[in-house]
């Protein structure tokens, strides 16, 4: 009897990893789909028209660029650069130094030739104290606003910003990130092609700028990078923006914005009371704020999603940190998850409760937890001499498969669409990146999901971590 009852147990949990995995294969291969409509039907309709000329007129809506900036002394005054020379004529670049223990402020001073101003500043607004804000002398850096402040974390200085700032969008990035020259224009053409819908964020893909040259501030040459982590994380990453994030906008369902990369309408930022600065996932979590504020006024709007690469960032090239950073990302979903759990396979919400929401809690949330017991359970089955083979190698070599297929097809699909890796030698290595990253890298990133869902749920104490950054190649 006893025997009965342990091998039905065992074929109930065969048939949640069988069902689990099907789900999976379903929604990733719609996605797919989704993706690709989603590409054809946006190369298609920029294929024609050129908006420069109306979006570089001194009538261009106004936008306003905030980088929270905190120890960037190394290279601040290049970084500065870069967002100072892009094809826009209407918008300031606001830095704001976060309480850098370094010479961040020093540097700008200097290079900039900065003097402090008198500004009035909402005494209501809750941030850290602001000690002082300063302008160029020099009319050729104008566009430049420099707050100093007492340290408060980056969603602290975000909402500095945007209080501070007076124009009608804020673009809220890491302030190493590279722009390409004409990246406000496809910004600025994004919230204003809707004419029925309002438009109050919009999104995009980050590309990975480790071993690429950079002169100026400036994208010489785009190269693959040289550390194989660094590898694995442009796969990933071109997996996630340009099949995940594209499908998810295709149906108007995107959730998250990355906090490298994001533009939004000021008023509706201000209304939600702008970042949560008691999470360290603040680029989803002001995304689901947003959302609900437009989704509960029943007013119609949407969150548009740009899939030109037009930011690029370096990505971790140290284990250590790799970990730190998937870490916190995890405990950053489970915070947002569990504050907007009312959302779950809540109609109320339309698709964002009934198909965006449970993707974000079975996949981003659960299914690195499922994955991770699994991994035990397989051992312990191995172990008790009670492990159905058959079964095991069947749906294992079906994951890898699929697994491998799906990002052969975001490879090409980025070739086809955008071609940035030219050499067939650099797609051959990212395909065999695909072949071996089940293996060697999707494991690191389980631990990491793991490790930070175990911090959040057990409350061990850890906040943001920090990323040392090594700099771009020069040219």
């Amino acid at each position: 009897m006893d025997n009965g009852i342990f091998n039905i147990v065992l074929e109930y949990i065969n048939i949640i990893f069988l069902v689990f995995t099907v789900i999976l294969f379903t929604m990733f291969t719609f996605m797919g789909y989704l993706s690709t409509r989603s590409s054809i039907h946006y190369k298609n309709k920029n294929s024609f028209g050129d908006l420069s000329k109306i979006m570089a007129s001194p009538l261009a809506p106004s936008i306003t660029i905030i980088a929270p900036a905190y120890n960037e002394g190394m290279t601040i005054v290049e970084n500065i650069r870069s967002l100072m020379s892009l094809r826009y004529v209407n918008y300031e670049v606001m830095v704001v130094n976060d309480g850098s223990k370094d010479d961040t402020l020093e540097k700008m001073i200097e290079a900039y030739d900065l003097v402090k101003i008198e500004r009035k500043i909402d005494p209501n607004w809750k941030s850290k104290p602001i000690r002082g804000i300063y302008k160029s002398k020099h009319s050729s850096f104008s566009k430049l606003t420099v707050i100093d402040k007492e340290n408060g974390g980056k969603s602290d200085a975000l909402n500095t910003g945007i209080q501070l700032s007076e124009n009608k969008y804020v673009g809220c990035i890491d302030v190493d990130c590279l722009l390409l020259p004409d990246a406000l224009l496809h910004v600025v053409k994004s919230f204003y092609q809707r004419s029925k819908k309002r438009v109050v964020a919009v999104g995009g893909v980050i590309r990975i700028a480790n071993s690429c040259k950079i002169a100026g501030g400036r994208l010489e040459e785009i190269r693959l990078p040289k550390n194989w982590l660094a590898k694995f994380q442009l796969l990933e990453y071109t997996r996630s923006f340009i099949l995940g994030r594209m499908a998810w906008g295709r149906i108007d369902s995107l959730l998250i914005i990355s906090g490298a990369f994001g533009f939004f309408d000021r008023e509706i930022a201000l209304a939600v009371g702008g970042y949560d600065t008691n999470t360290v996932g603040e680029d989803m979590e002001i995304v689901f704020k947003m959302r609900r504020y437009m989704h509960e006024r029943k007013l119609p709007y949407t969150v548009e999603y740009i899939p030109d690469p037009l930011c690029w960032t370096e990505v971790p090239e140290d284990l250590k940190i790799l970990i730190n950073q998937r870490d916190r990302w995890s405990r950053g979903n489970l915070e947002t998850l569990y504050k907007h759990k009312d959302m779950f396979l809540n109609p109320k919400f339309g698709r964002l409760g009934m198909l965006s929401y449970p993707y974000w809690f079975f996949y981003e949330w659960f299914a690195p937890i499922l994955e991770f017991v699994g991994f035990f359970s397989i051992l312990l089955f191995y172990y008790l001499g009670i492990l159905n083979w058959e079964f095991f190698v069947a749906i294992t070599c079906t994951v890898y498969t699929f697994s491998v297929m799906f990002s052969f097809y975001a490879i090409l699909w980025d070739v086809y669409s955008y071609n940035e890796y030219k050499k067939t030698k650099d797609i051959l290595t990212l395909m065999f990146c695909a072949i071996i990253e089940p293996i060697v890298f999707h494991p690191i990133v389980v631990w990491a999901a793991v490790r930070g869902n175990y911090k959040k749920l057990f409350k061990v104490k850890s906040g943001w971590g920090s990323q040392v950054r090594k700099g771009f190649a020069k040219a």
